[in-house]
């Protein structure tokens, strides 16, 4: 069926688990005597089989964070470390993570609360500061009381080049920090709202109605909880959120709303001890890591607490603690994701998408080789400061033949506009989720090589066609100018090119081979790879497949990488899951996951839960089942597939059913007001005339 059509949906779609074996009776009598003889043999080998070989997924286990994991009271702040690191400590004090937000103030605060309404179809808001310094928003709509809310912290200040903005969020009498709908950003001078119906921001008008604002009313808390959609611990430093099921609130802690010394470096405050005490320099342990140490992926991990997108796999996260034991950088990539295969933004995205880059495969770029951890300033990779951010140097250090005589290489005159390194490979290109109304640009940190026509294709402006440079010209045009200059561009990956339909003729073992192949260093494209397999060339439960696909699985299964390994796995269980050799394999490979079991599993559970959701979107509503029962058997409460679940079946107009997973996902997440609506409506639907 279509997308949404139930019409030709059965109402109870057929039980996914696979039917009982079936014991053949013996066609001989004369095979008796050896069965009697066996028999005792036999039920002691099943019984010992039972117990050492089950096909039972192990209970999952609770994330138990390890000891001497740092705890809130562990952080000191970063005015603990300005006595010893005086100049680190000036240096960060007026960078942008020093400034990246705060308590508001009129040093934080850009925009305007001069008390001018901003004027809604259906409300009017007006930003003012009371009498006594607080700064609020007032709420006015029809027949609704006034709403004040109080700003309690100030995210972010405006600095971005591409486009800075500002936002603001305020307590909730729920114990949580919410952030408003009513955004400033710099350059245009207006207020915004990220808007649901145009999915994109745009600037606050008299046609624009409040109810059209995602934020509205204020959901998105600040802090960590699986529950809800939530901005993590990235915009503000040593967040806490937890929950108290008893009390039915939260509890919020926050250090700070800036980017402080340990959001990077981890807790400090034994290392204050130490340090006022004088033992610094004799004890072998001096209680903070020196990050400089740190490999090419130790420190990007540092940088990616924040500048990634990520799912959650367990909450509670604070530096120091280990990142993959608390997020995914790449499961959540098997959905609809927001790159394109070459890792450039299709919908938005941070600076993760440095992991594309040749820079980072082939060779050891980090972020601290151009950006200074401190100032935020630019610097070679010797640590010397660069006249601007557009500098040659980021990329001649590494790349000197280009250097000497550059205009060979960028046949464009210096000085000029296509003449600088990052002119053609870092060029700022515009989130397409911002939609186009306001300025939201960022430098595309896969570093590529432009290729018109393959770029155009695939969807992105190419770096030529920008609009300060050749955008009256032809696609066409630039590709032949391009091709005269450079001969044949170097093409992209293997994998990266088969995720842009050139393979989809393929059969599956050739588009194994490209896909699937374990060889490949490239994590982020190998995830991203899997998920595009799935959907084009595998189903749940298929019972075979062939050899080398299957092998090709399997060593992805045992990859180093978590997400590349837990992917395969939900790969080999979303097609296999009814073959007893892989499942004797899935079963293996979880309890040789030991201490990371919650991690694996919950990146697992994860892809299941999208491939799921894929398959909802098809309209094949039975397979979805089929599929999500396959998460539910790693993790049998997770809320969020048995609402998924639950919405399944009430899509199929299977009302009860429906209802026993919604409340299955309230009993164990109680704090869901979407899921409690759509119960309510599920309810009244089965108590219609002819629900019977």
């Amino acid at each position: 069926p279509a997308v949404g059509d139930t019409s030709a949906v059965p109402r109870k779609p057929p039980d996914p688990a696979p039917p009982p074996l079936q014991r053949k009776a013996a066609r001989s009598w004369l095979l008796l005597p050896v069965l009697a003889c066996v028999g005792v043999a036999g039920v002691a080998l099943l019984v010992w089989r039972n117990a050492s070989d089950s096909l039972e997924f192990p209970e999952p286990r609770e994330h138990v964070s390890a000891v001497g994991a740092p705890t809130f009271d562990d952080f000191a702040g970063s005015e603990a470390c300005e006595e010893c690191h005086e100049k680190q400590y000036e240096v960060w004090l007026s960078s942008t993570h020093g400034r990246a937000g705060g308590l508001p103030s009129p040093d934080v605060v850009i925009a305007p609360f001069d008390g001018r309404p901003m004027r809604f179809f259906d409300a009017t808001v007006t930003p003012s500061i009371t009498a006594s310094g607080n700064y609020i928003f007032t709420v006015e709509q029809e027949y609704a009381e006034p709403v004040v809310f109080e700003v309690s912290g100030v995210i972010g200040g405006g600095h971005m080049v591409g486009g800075g903005t500002q936002g603001f969020v305020s307590d909730y009498p729920d114990g949580t920090v919410r952030f408003l709908p009513f955004d400033f950003i710099r350059d245009e001078a207006e207020w915004f709202c990220n808007t649901s119906v145009m999915d994109s921001w745009v600037p606050i008008t008299p046609s624009l109605r409040l109810s059209d604002c995602m934020d509205w009313p204020p959901y998105r808390i600040v802090g960590t909880e699986r529950r809800n959609d939530t901005c993590q611990e990235c915009h503000g430093s040593q967040i806490v959120l937890t929950y108290d099921p008893e009390a039915g609130r939260y509890e919020t802690k926050i250090l700070s709303y800036s980017i402080n010394c340990e959001s990077c470096h981890g807790p400090s405050k034994r290392h204050v001890e130490l340090a006022d005490a004088g033992l610094t320099d004799e004890a072998d342990d001096i209680a903070v890591e020196a990050l400089s140490t740190r490999g090419k992926d130790g420190s990007l991990g540092v940088c990616f607490r924040c500048h990634a997108l990520k799912s959650v796999v367990a909450s509670g996260y604070l530096p120091g603690r280990p990142l993959d034991e608390h997020y995914s950088l790449q499961s959540w990539l098997v959905g609809d994701s927001p790159f394109f295969p070459d890792g450039r933004v299709r919908f938005f995205a941070y600076q993760q998408n440095h992991v594309y880059s040749d820079c980072y495969l082939n060779g050891s770029m980090t972020c601290v080789d151009c950006h200074d951890p401190h100032s935020q300033e630019y610097r070679d990779i010797w640590g010397r400061q660069l006249s601007d951010r557009f500098a040659d140097e980021q990329c001649t250090d590494c790349h000197p033949s280009k250097a000497e005589r550059p205009e060979e290489h960028t046949f464009h005159e210096p000085g000029t506009p296509g003449s600088k390194c990052v002119d053609c490979h870092m060029p700022y290109l515009q989130h397409p989720g911002i939609g186009d109304e306001l300025r939201f640009a960022r430098s595309d940190h896969t570093i590529p090589i432009p290729r018109p026509g393959t770029d155009d294709r695939m969807g992105i402006v190419n770096a030529c066609a920008l609009s300060e440079c050749h955008a009256d010209s032809t696609v066409q045009a630039l590709e032949e100018v391009t091709r005269e200059w450079y001969g044949e561009i170097k093409p992209r990956k293997a994998i990266i090119d088969g995720q842009t339909g050139t393979l989809d003729a393929l059969d599956r073992v050739t588009a194994a081979s490209i896909l699937l192949d374990p060889e490949v260093q490239h994590p982020i494209a190998q995830v991203t790879a899997l998920g595009y397999y799935v959907k084009q060339y595998l189903r749940p439960d298929m019972g075979r497949l062939e050899p080398a696909v299957v092998e090709s699985l399997r060593q992805l299964a045992v990859a180093d990488n978590l997400d590349v390994r837990s992917v395969a796995l939900a790969t080999l269980h979303f097609a296999l899951g009814d073959s007893r050799e892989t499942r004797r394999f899935l079963v293996d490979e979880l309890r040789a996951s030991g201490n990371m079991d919650h991690a694996v599993r919950a990146r697992w559970v994860t892809a299941m839960h999208l491939f799921g959701d894929w398959l909802h979107e098809q309209g094949a509503f039975p397979a979805t089942i089929t599929v999500y029962n396959k998460a539910l058997e790693l993790l049998p409460n997770h809320p969020g597939v048995l609402y998924s679940m639950g919405w399944t079946y009430d899509v199929m107009h299977d009302f009860s059913r429906a209802i026993e997973y919604y409340e299955q996902s309230l009993a164990i997440a109680p704090n869901q007001p979407d899921l409690q609506l759509d119960l309510d409506i599920a309810r009244e639907n089965l108590a219609a005339p002819g629900r019977n």
